[in-house]
């Protein structure tokens, strides 16, 4: 059986074409959607799960060394690894937010796997962590359809890591095809996102158009000028009409962290000074909420930061406040912080008013917002997007039909009309923002697998 599978920055989800009709596999109960988030007791905890659990094993030396040394730390710690202490989607979340300090957390894998630098051990755990959600979300299909799934067409952007990153391109599929090759998929094929989207926009078309579709995923933006219509329905080979992509690193992830830097943490001292006159340095405002970034959350959450964090808070005009982030670096609240930072701009993307509440285990602290509060926390990020928008139509020498916006950020009014102004004649239609990408994931894979 094929399926397209949307491994998501936000969701995960997966399809079937039957009868030339996609239908969406439920996930979790009736829900199609199973949110990207893993939690385990350690990190080490998520190697040795497969290995001992799944019985999946590691790919090579380096592989090899990573549940070794998993194992190792596992005994040392005495923790005795159970299958059901690696939790996935909601069920992670809700156990992380119980007790964050004592959980081994993660959002988003997706986000980091294309960036360069990082070492072969950290390479290899994230295909660990990619493989342990894939595997996880297969068991589940295959629960639900009762059948075998061996076959794959999985999303991928059109960029994982900035412009024009081949090697971080490289990096990346190379470990989600590694993690779904050990997941037990036995083909397995990339599709870019955006192009899956249009896909799905194509099967209802009865005239040929040009298409500009923005996806806006939690992870990136990615923007593709397609050919459509009904004689490019069915055909595998369709080079002449992929126009133009463009994809950056922006997504509904970013806006979040940006929602969040921008209004919250000026109650935790940004901004503020020492008493010698000199400004606490910005990046103590920036790491704890950058989710998307391993090294930034390394360096807030190391135990040395801890120190240099009391050393500013003695040091500082308003102590108060930098005691509230010492409770974020103490209590990982790096990722509630994140959450209440994407409830309040789904909230204020529908109403005037939304007050903001963020839990510090000792205290509830309360920030009113209004709806352009997120116009200008965003304001950074809808330019990039935008930017990419004006790439793409550059790149196509093309001037769209119409716009197909897709993808869970896609809802917001302002990056709508954002949008809009740079193509203000250009009518902009939407299909089903999350599941599109998942739709002619599933078209694709029925072509290429049938």
């Amino acid at each position: 059986m094929a399926i397209g599978f949307d491994y998501g920055t936000a969701n995960c989800s997966v399809a079937q074409l039957v009868n030339q009709e996609v239908k969406q596999i439920p996930l979790v109960g009736n829900d199609y959607y199973i949110p990207s988030t893993l939690s385990a007791p350690t990190a080490e905890t998520v190697s040795e799960y497969l290995f001992r659990c799944l019985d999946i094993k590691p790919i090579g030396e380096i592989g090899e060394s990573v549940l070794s040394r998993a194992m190792k730390m596992n005994r040392n710690e005495g923790i005795d690894v159970q299958a059901d202490d690696v939790r996935f989607g909601q069920h992670a979340l809700d156990l992380y937010l119980e007790d964050p300090k004592e959980i081994y957390y993660v959002k988003s894998p997706k986000s980091f796997l294309g960036t360069i630098g990082l070492r072969d051990l950290q390479l290899s755990f994230f295909e660990d962590l990619v493989c342990a959600m894939m595997a996880n979300v297969k068991r589940q299909a295959e629960a639900s359809t009762q059948q075998d799934i061996t076959q794959a067409v999985i999303g991928r952007p059109v960029n994982f890591q900035g412009r024009g990153g081949d090697a971080s391109n490289l990096q990346a599929q190379g470990i989600l095809e590694r993690a779904a090759t050990r997941a037990g998929f036995k083909q397995v094929e990339f599709q870019f996102e955006p192009v899956a989207a249009g896909l799905e926009y194509e099967s209802t078309l009865t005239e040929e158009q040009n298409v500009l579709v923005v996806d806006i995923g939690g992870g990136t933006t990615d923007c593709s000028m397609i050919r459509m219509g009904p004689k490019w329905v069915g055909q595998v080979e369709r080079s002449e009409s992929l126009l133009g992509h463009t994809g950056q690193l922006i997504g509904g992830n970013d806006l979040d962290i940006f929602v969040a830097f921008k209004n919250f943490m000026s109650e935790f001292g940004i901004h503020s000074l020492r008493k010698s006159g000199l400004a606490i340095p910005i990046t103590q405002f920036w790491n704890p909420i950058a989710i998307n970034d391993v090294q930034a959350q390394r360096r807030f959450y190391g135990s040395d930061n801890l120190i240099e964090l009391k050393s500013l808070m003695g040091e500082s005009q308003v102590p108060e406040k930098l005691a509230r982030l010492i409770k974020v670096q103490q209590n990982s609240l790096g990722y509630g912080l994140i959450k209440e930072a994407e409830n309040a701009k789904i909230a204020l993307g529908e109403q005037a008013h939304y007050e903001a509440s963020i839990d510090l285990k000792n205290k509830l602290l309360t920030i009113p917002m209004l709806s352009e509060h997120i116009k200008d926390a965003i304001a950074d990020p809808t330019r990039k997007i935008q930017a990419l928008v004006k790439e793409a139509l550059a790149q196509s020498q093309t001037k769209p039909d119409v716009i197909y916006m897709t993808g869970g950020s896609a809802r917001s009014p302002i990056l709508r009309d954002a949008i809009q102004s740079v193509l203000p004649s250009t009518p902009i239609v939407a299909g089903n923002y999350f599941g599109s990408v998942t739709a002619g994931l599933a078209r694709w894979a029925d072509l290429r697998f049938r």
